[in-house]
């Protein structure tokens, strides 16, 4: 009879708690998650980091080492209200223009940000190491980010451009061999194609805007810039034949002065002959002479030889004949005459 009274009883109370349960499930269920201190970064709101002290890590959701500091950036951005200090990350997949304009070449990588000046942070991404250098500032000894290398630069600009566009062209990409299924090497010939055919729509927009910003020059310019030219050219042509004209006289007063120096010369070897002539000459004379007068002086000498006793074959001089003497000037007279046709 007792167990007859309290057997509903227990069954609407198992029922009543059975019921809390399933409604309070749901409701955990749906709570939401703990809220992260890091803040996402996009191209959208990436100037933000121009103003106050940030710090920038940079990553892949594919990265290992970007999955192993990520508990460590979490508690360095949860005390970032202590340190005074803005913490940010990027997704390089989702944004790859960021990663162009700060040029990420590895990851996970991490920036520092102070009044619009960068600084790379090259140390661990350990909270310790991270809190040290922002309590210590050791950012001070670290080269900031200057010039064209600044994010805010136009170069860098530039370049978030380029990485933007290939960012997109990966992304059309994987559309293409992935959800659709098409062979990587289709997806290759259409970009070719595509690259192609932008170029030449490029060359002939520009080709396009210099037209309409060429503005031809009126009729009688162009006819004086056509005289101008063609005097000129004139002009160029008178100095090179000049020039022309200078050399061959030049040449020419070379010439004669070579001339002028080989008759002098010649007229000095002439003269030197002429000398030696004389000398030959006066030699010849002279030989002359004295054979003329050993001829008088060995006269006598026979005469009386032939009236005393003939001596002997060996000690009779050789007494020289009227035809010797004929030859000898003759040769004489040659020369002269030789002389006298030269000197003229």
């Amino acid at each position: 009879m007792a167990g007859g009274r309290w057997g509903p009883l227990l069954t609407a109370l198992l029922a009543a708690r059975v019921a809390v349960a399933e409604e309070a499930g749901p409701a955990q269920a749906a709570l939401p998650e703990e809220r992260s201190w890091v803040r996402p970064m996009t191209a959208s709101n990436w100037t933000l980091v121009m103003e106050g002290e940030w710090m920038l890590k940079f990553y892949a959701p594919w990265c290992p080492s970007c999955q192993q500091t990520d508990s460590e950036w979490e508690t360095f951005a949860r005390n970032g209200e202590t340190l005074q200090i803005s913490v940010g990350k990027v997704d390089v997949i989702q944004e790859p223009g960021l990663s162009g304009r700060f040029f990420v070449t590895t990851l996970p990588a991490f920036f520092h940000a102070k009044d619009g000046v960068f600084r790379r942070y090259r140390g661990p991404g350990i909270y310790e190491d991270l809190q040290n250098y922002i309590l210590e500032k050791k950012w001070q000894s670290v080269e900031p980010l200057t010039g064209w290398k600044s994010p805010a630069s136009l170069t860098m600009s530039g370049m978030a451009g380029l990485f933007s566009i290939s960012g997109k062209i990966w992304h059309l990409h994987n559309y293409f061999t992935v959800t659709l299924g098409i062979p990587a090497w289709c997806s290759y010939v259409f970009f070719i194609m595509a690259t192609l055919i932008f170029g030449l729509l490029m060359g002939l927009v520009l080709v396009i805007i210099s037209e309409c910003f060429y503005v031809p020059l009126p009729r009688h310019l162009s006819e004086r810039t056509e005289q101008t030219r063609r005097s000129e050219e004139a002009h160029k042509a008178e100095q090179l034949q000049d020039a022309e004209e200078e050399k061959d006289d030049s040449n020419e007063e070379e010439n004669k002065d070579s001339l002028v120096d080989d008759e002098e010369e010649k007229e000095d070897l002439g003269d030197e002959d002429e000398a030696e002539e004389d000398e030959e000459e006066d030699s010849a004379a002279a030989r002359v002479d004295e054979e003329r007068n050993d001829a008088q002086d060995q006269g006598p000498l026979r005469e009386v030889q032939e009236d005393g006793e003939p001596e002997p074959e060996e000690d009779t001089p050789v007494q020289p004949s009227p035809a010797d003497t004929e030859v000898a000037e003759d040769t004489l007279r040659q020369r002269k005459s030789q002389h006298a046709d030269k000197g003229p």
